[in-house]
């Protein structure tokens, strides 16, 4: 769940088994959180893409992304010539929400990724994609977790739903289609979803502020943007290999939470 949701319209068709990165990985043991993440001994190399990611990235957010996405990243204070530390990012989280951030090996197996979140936990990777997958990566990876993921985090209301979501995923009626139904609220709110402002409409999922493609094509006409109704959602399938063609608009973080708190509810999730 945790994998980069960033897609390119010239990325060859593909699925999920053609890159073994892209396998989910069943814990087997406890991963290391907060202060006891180690850091990596990144190369020049990671070092630079990183800087050309956040570089711009930077860029095309101002006017897109929602402000509540722009105050986090200024909170979080990302290096902009490193690899940030995923310690030191986790720092900011629990200060601000409660939250931290634990070291993923890759791609977590469902189960281990919503049980993280039920406790105020995200599970991010450390690994910095190679260069030539600049614009498109099918792996999950430090910098949509990290510059996508976390400037959303540090917000309160935001911060609740994010748990809520794993508390729903925890539960035993989370089975079937109501699982599915989960699964495609997470992508439609947390990676892909948008929000009417006063300015007009911004971005505020993580697979849209992270994807270089998905920033420029979101808010333009060749998306058709739908109003958040959680059973709405739930009923809509999505392509993680395509720009998205449909997308869910909120009119605030609040109407976010207490939808998705009525519709587990009514599944018996919460």
């Amino acid at each position: 769940m945790n994998a980069t949701a960033e897609t390119d319209p010239k990325a060859e068709t593909a699925t999920s088994t053609d890159d073994p990165r892209c396998v989910p990985i069943a814990l087997d043991g406890p991963i290391p959180e907060g202060d006891e993440i180690p850091y990596p001994n990144y190369s020049v190399e990671e070092h630079d893409i990183w800087r050309t990611l956040y570089a711009r990235q930077r860029k095309l957010l101002p006017g897109r992304a929602c402000q509540e996405y722009i105050d986090g990243l200024e909170l979080l204070k990302l290096p902009e010539d490193r690899v940030p530390a995923l310690r030191d990012v986790s720092r900011v989280l629990e200060k601000a929400t409660g939250w931290k951030l634990t070291r993923s090996p890759g791609l977590l197996h469902e189960k281990d990724f919503f049980e993280r979140l039920a406790r105020r936990v995200f599970p991010a990777t450390d690994y910095v994609r190679p260069r030539h997958e600049l614009d498109y990566t099918p792996a999950p990876d430090l910098f949509h977790d990290v510059f996508g993921h976390t400037p959303m985090i540090v917000h309160e209301s935001f911060a609740n739903f994010f748990q809520k979501i794993g508390q729903a995923a925890a539960s035993e009626n989370a089975v079937g289609d109501v699982r599915l139904g989960l699964v495609r609220i997470y992508w439609f709110t947390v990676e892909f979803g948008l929000i009417n402002t006063p300015q007009g409409l911004r971005i505020y999922g993580n697979g849209i502020t992270s994807s270089y493609g998905e920033v420029q094509h979101s808010l333009t006409d060749a998306v058709e943007k739908r109003p958040f109704i959680p059973e709405k959602v739930a009923q809509q399938e999505y392509d993680i290999w395509h720009m998205q063609p449909v997308l869910f608009v909120i009119d605030s973080f609040e109407q976010l939470e207490r939808g998705f708190e009525h519709w587990a509810k009514s599944h018996r999730l919460l």
